[in-house]
């Protein structure tokens, strides 16, 4: 028996088998890694920026006051009611006026004399107050109604002292109104004190609308601390640092499946994004966004796309 062909044929087996047994390791070793997913560098301005708060006033209020003595025999005025200049709010009459009115019907019927004072607005505004009503006695100079003078609607802005340095690079404000909308507005000038208790100076905020806007309806206004021009920034979530907050990198993929560590230095934040001052980063570069939590500084992953 030729021992040596027996033995020839299974050494032959094992060596074509090793080929496909290295390419199938290969294969399971590419898919093993971390699931993650991917994003890009950006190119553009970013503002480090503080929100505070303004309340809508008005800052001129006219009191629509009686000029004779008597009573109140027409009242036109409502709580809320837009009025115009020269409206008709009040009208009034003496009681001098209506025993002479009596008193000259007698001797001649063709005299109309009734005696009645009528009291317009002297302004354009919606009514805020009334202190009167129909067949109430008045007196002369007393204030009937108060009315709020439109053309001196303004937003006051609720300013910490310590940001007043911030105010010369924020002339034209948006605001924000709690229904959504926003407003523009224009920075003027400061009101001469200090609340005592929350060391908060107003500022004026004029504002051109045309819509009716309540008093002391809250807006929030932003306002830029640090403008950066044609800056790099990346998501917040595809940023990484240690507990306290004093290293800071990301997880560059060097290829289509291995992500490596590259620390960083952080600037100015926004709400979702943040400033990448070193090193430089450009838009084609691909950073793991989610699923890197935990990476060695090179590591298998999974692009999920």
């Amino acid at each position: 028996m030729n021992y040596n062909k027996i033995l020839v044929i299974p050494f032959f087996l094992i060596m074509a088998c090793k080929p496909a047994a290295k390419e199938a390791e290969e294969t399971n070793k590419e898919a093993i890694g971390t699931p993650v997913t991917l994003t890009s560098p950006e190119k553009g301005n970013m503002k480090d920026v503080v929100e505070v708060n303004a309340v809508s006033a008005f800052l001129l209020k006219s009191a629509v006051k009686s000029n004779s003595n008597g009573y109140l025999q027409v009242v036109n005025a409502t709580l809320g009611k837009l009025v115009n200049k020269g409206d008709e709010l009040f009208v009034i009459k003496t009681k001098e006026a209506n025993s002479l009115g009596n008193a000259l019907t007698k001797l001649d019927s063709s005299f109309h004399f009734d005696g009645t004072i009528h009291i317009k607005s002297p302004g354009t505004g919606y009514i805020t107050q009334i202190n009167y009503r129909i067949g109430d006695y008045v007196q002369d100079g007393e204030a009937l109604a108060t009315i709020t003078d439109t053309k001196s609607f303004v937003f006051l802005l609720d300013l910490p002292y310590e940001l007043k340095s911030y105010l010369p690079n924020n002339h034209q404000l948006e605001l924000k109104l709690p229904d959504g909308s926003t407003l523009n507005g224009i920075l003027e000038a400061p009101m001469p004190m200090v609340d005592a208790v929350s060391q908060t100076q107003n500022f004026i905020i004029k504002v051109n609308t045309s819509n009716p806007i309540p008093e002391n309806l809250i807006a929030k206004v932003a306002l830029v601390k640090k403008l950066k021009i044609n800056t790099t920034s990346i998501p917040k979530a595809a940023l990484l640092s240690n507990d306290t907050q004093t290293e800071f990198w990301v997880m560059k993929m060097m290829d289509s499946v291995t992500a490596v560590r590259v620390d960083v230095k952080k600037g100015i934040e926004t709400n979702s994004n943040v400033e990448i001052l070193s090193p430089q980063l450009f838009p084609k570069d691909k950073l793991v966004l989610t699923g890197h939590y935990g990476l060695a500084d090179t590591a298998k992953v999974i692009v999920n796309k």
